[in-house]
């Protein structure tokens, strides 16, 4: 880099170089001082990124694109696969080749464990994609181990081949890849086999760890195979769940998709769970209040586990309450009682007693009976808890459309507030004011 300086003062200019050597003398009267700088190479590099920062960003796109998991769903997809593959190995397939029945476990069912276990909400995952998909692909490859003699022709063929009959059936199901391969792979098998291939161990293997994922999905909380668009809701009717309702079409919603290319990846349904999802967490930046500690209520009315039935009515009453939450003596939360878990228990009374609803309410509240029911006998153990920190977004999907009219807010376990949907429509409607303003 080569540097000069050009002074000019009055009529005449002294040009010097860095280290001050006077060069000449020019007009004096031009009152103005100009700086020039003259760059080799040190200005082509100012022009374009630098070859440290692009390489640094080309290993970034090699590092891991997927959140971070919670140990527990890591622990759940695991044992998940573990325990449909040896059920499916006791009890339907041989870990053994058996060549005369066909009913051994093959390698890509290990692939398909992965899918229907660890993202049973992928659309790769669901009972269509994985039963049909492996299955033509079984076929693909029996085709072409039995047509094709060249090896390596043979499997890039049927590799090759499944992939795109299953993009036709709408049944792309990654290891359909792998059950293609192993047929392309194993000419002795399949000669002895042939088609049967497709059926036992393929299709066999494949049905039976789809039937055990959707057991092991209800067991753990999970939902599988994936809700469809137009499925009732948990009250037997066809409207959408309250944050769900978007205003978008299943067809809308499947152009978005499409428009893009996430149709493998994500189905109409999470699609459209996740599009709510966000309109809420953005509703809640509205609110002025961004917490549940902002919003929740701290003095509280509570009772005890042995309060009686008798007591919990007489505050619901008197207060209006739709909730009353359970603590022990050192405010350590135990559980929450909601009106509707009186009257759920006076309705079973009820049905028990052969009686009627009002006498069965009465006789659960009445404190002279012999042994009266006491708040944890009725008492939720199960209901959704936040801290003070849990964003409103969170807490709103939670009483949008469930049975919860309360979240309680705990620090250490201890209860120090609650959070109401009265409490999420005041703070909604402050935000609404103050965004008119």
């Amino acid at each position: 880099m080569e540097l000069q300086f050009i002074y000019r003062v009055g009529s005449r200019s002294l040009i010097s170089d860095g280290c001050g050597e006077r060069r000449g003398l020019f007009n004096l009267f031009d009152q103005r001082l100009r700086l020039r700088l003259k760059f080799s190479s040190f200005a082509e590099s100012l022009c374009c990124p630098s070859i440290g920062n692009i390489t640094l960003q080309f290993l970034r796109s090699f590092g891991p694109a997927v959140a971070r998991t919670a140990p527990m769903e890591a622990l759940r997809a695991g044992l998940g696969a573990f325990l449909g593959l040896c059920l499916t190995g006791y009890l339907v397939l041989s870990p053994g080749i058996d060549l005369e029945s066909g009913l051994y476990l093959v390698a890509p069912l290990g692939a398909s464990a992965v899918l229907l276990f660890a993202v049973p909400n992928s659309p790769l995952a669901q009972p269509w994609s994985a039963v049909i998909g492996n299955t033509l692909a079984a076929l693909i490859g029996v085709a072409i181990s039995l047509t094709v003699h060249e090896p390596t022709l043979r499997i890039a063929l049927a590799v090759g081949l499944a992939i795109a009959g299953t993009f036709m059936v709408r049944a792309v199901h990654p290891p359909a890849g792998a059950v293609a391969m192993t047929a392309a792979m194993s000419p002795d098998a399949i000669e002895h086999l042939g088609f049967w291939f497709a059926l036992a161990p393929i299709a066999t293997g494949t049905a039976s760890l789809v039937l055990i994922a959707t057991a092991y999905a209800r067991l753990t909380g999970r939902r599988y195979p994936f809700r469809q668009f137009e499925q009732q809701n948990r009250h037997g009717t066809s409207d959408r769940v309250a944050v769900e309702r978007l205003g978008l079409s299943e067809a809308e919603l499947s152009d978005i998709l499409q428009r893009y290319r996430q149709s493998f990846n994500l189905g109409v349904e999470d699609l459209a769970r996740l599009i709510g999802a966000a309109e809420l967490q953005a509703a809640a930046h509205h609110t002025g209040a961004s917490t549940a500690g902002a919003i929740m209520s701290t003095k509280l009315i509570t009772v005890k586990a042995e309060t009686d039935l008798g007591e919990v009515a007489d505050l619901f009453r008197r207060h209006r309450f739709t909730s009353l939450p359970v603590v022990d003596d050192e405010q350590r939360f135990l559980g929450i009682i909601f009106q509707m878990h009186l009257i759920t228990r006076a309705r079973d009374d009820a049905l028990r007693l052969d009686r009627g609803l009002m006498p069965a309410l009465r006789r659960l509240i009445d404190p002279e009976r012999d042994k009266p029911v006491r708040a944890i006998d009725i008492m939720s153990v199960t209901v959704p808890r936040a801290i003070a920190t849990t964003p409103l977004g969170a807490l709103l999907p939670l009483m949008g459309d469930t049975d919860v009219d309360a979240v309680p807010i705990l620090e250490y376990g201890k209860l120090i507030g609650i959070v109401t949907r009265t409490d999420l429509i005041a703070a909604m409607a402050r935000g609404l004011a103050r965004a008119e303003v």
